[in-house]
């Protein structure tokens, strides 16, 4: 393992706003995140596959009088998220180094107010269908962690996936789509300033390159 990667494994390990397998906090905070980890009890927004954490950071960045989690299995890229919240001083935002799979495992019922799922894998193989972050078996346990009524998004450079997942909203009962476009930062409505508010380095290079953002804003009750 190159030495840097092992200094920043070695880093997160000490990081208190970083959990992860090992902490003795790992999966044992299930309906106590906003009253034993974060300072303030807000509403709480989980990002899933949050990458580097530039999503994250920013909606952080953005509403301090709420708390945001950034989940990704890679322990290298949320470095760079806690490193990043660290410089800015942000005390709203924290990480979890875990599969969005066992999701459950970390979260109680009903302890989530939003989430957003930013350029997921699209899984184009039919045998990954499960493994779409918007797929029926995510969706009924985002349903699961969030309060009645909870919003999700989804922001993602794939026209496949864009579909798949409307495709899936429509037929699944009680589910309500708020927003949709199919080239978000085409969009000059009032409604779309804050998905168009953040862009990730990926999100801008899809875009320097003529690839329109698709966006969902949607409640699965």
């Amino acid at each position: 393992m190159p030495r840097v990667k092992l200094q920043r494994f070695t880093d997160n390990a000490t990081r208190p706003d970083i959990i992860e397998p090992g902490k003795p906090e790992y999966q044992q905070l299930g309906g106590r995140w906003r009253t034993d980890f974060f300072r303030e009890p807000h509403p709480l927004t989980l990002e899933v596959g949050c990458g580097k954490g530039e999503y994250t950071v920013g909606l952080a960045q953005r509403h301090p009088g709420r708390n945001f989690l950034g989940l990704d299995i890679k322990g290298e890229r949320i470095w760079r998220g806690s490193s990043r919240a660290a410089e800015i001083g942000l005390t709203n935002v924290g990480f979890v180094r875990m599969r969005a799979e066992d999701l459950a495992a970390q979260f109680g019922p009903g302890e989530l107010s939003e989430i957003w799922i930013t350029f997921p894998d699209p899984r184009p193989r039919d045998r990954d269908i499960k493994r779409r972050l918007t797929s029926p078996r995510f969706l009924g346990l985002y349903e699961q962690l969030l309060i009645p009524g909870g919003l999700l998004h989804l922001k993602t450079d794939n026209e496949d996936l864009f579909e798949y997942t409307l495709e899936i909203l429509a037929a699944r009962l009680g589910t309500t789509i708020e927003r949709v476009t199919r080239d978000l930062y085409a969009e000059t409505a009032s409604e779309f300033i804050e998905a168009q508010a953040i862009q990730t380095n990926f999100e801008g290079k899809y875009r320097s390159v003529g690839v329109p953002i698709k966006y969902v804003q949607f409640r699965l009750t």
